[in-house]
């Protein structure tokens, strides 16, 4: 850690200066998932050459566009190096689905991010259901209340980070459900930190010809 006290201390503007370059991974990410928050979570399903479902949480996860619709997702490897099962199973198919978590479907999140032994099925331990997906081979979560469909569009590396950008080409959302009775949860912190978002508030955009500066 790196302390600095500047001009901006005495201005009012006091701030604890980390440089990342000089920490440890492990740190980094602590002290970035702790501060980047909430977090959307995507329960990626993705399929093996094989045709085994896997299922799997990210919340290193967003909406980046939308002419085309992309999201993407940041994997990392397993401790050994090793890609994990999303990375290779969505480089393989170049398909996916993100499955949306909201505060029902969160404890079953939580078990299919177990790091269960070869050949235990994440969905059958956590009992989830598969449903069929429109266009793409890969299935759905049934119990998620919103499901994306996306194709790969591109995956970039980076050290041991993979950053899956997929294009999304068909949206899933359960019947009933609208904006506002959708519960998503979102991730705080690395460890088991979670936040609900039904503390809400509307905050409409200025447009520039509304404008009044502050005096």
């Amino acid at each position: 850690m790196r302390f600095y006290a500047t001009e901006r201390f005495r201005k009012g503007y006091f701030r604890v200066e980390y440089s990342l370059t000089q920490m440890d991974s492990s740190e980094g990410y602590r002290l970035l998932t702790s501060l980047v928050v909430p977090r959307p979570i995507a329960w990626i399903t993705s399929l093996s050459a094989e045709g085994v479902v896997n299922a799997a949480p990210y919340s290193f996860f967003n909406l980046l566009g939308s002419n085309p619709p992309i999201v993407a997702i940041g994997v990392g490897n397993r401790k050994a190096g090793i890609p994990k099962d999303t990375a290779s199973n969505i480089e393989q198919l170049g398909e996916f689905v993100v499955n949306l978590v909201d505060e029902a479907t969160a404890e079953a999140m939580n078990i299919t991010a177990i790091e269960f032994p070869e050949g235990v099925s994440e969905l059958t331990e956590a009992q989830l259901t598969t449903v069929p997906s429109a266009v793409v081979q890969v299935p759905r979560i049934g119990e998620s209340p919103v499901n994306l469909e996306c194709r790969l569009a591109e995956i970039v590396q980076i050290g041991g980070n993979r950053v899956i950008f997929g294009e999304v080409v068909h949206i899933a959302v359960r019947d009933g459900e609208t904006p506002e009775t959708l519960r998503p949860i979102g991730r705080m912190g690395g460890g088991g930190g979670y936040v609900r978002t039904t503390d809400r508030f509307q905050m409409p955009r200025i447009p520039f010809e509304r404008w009044e500066p502050r005096s």
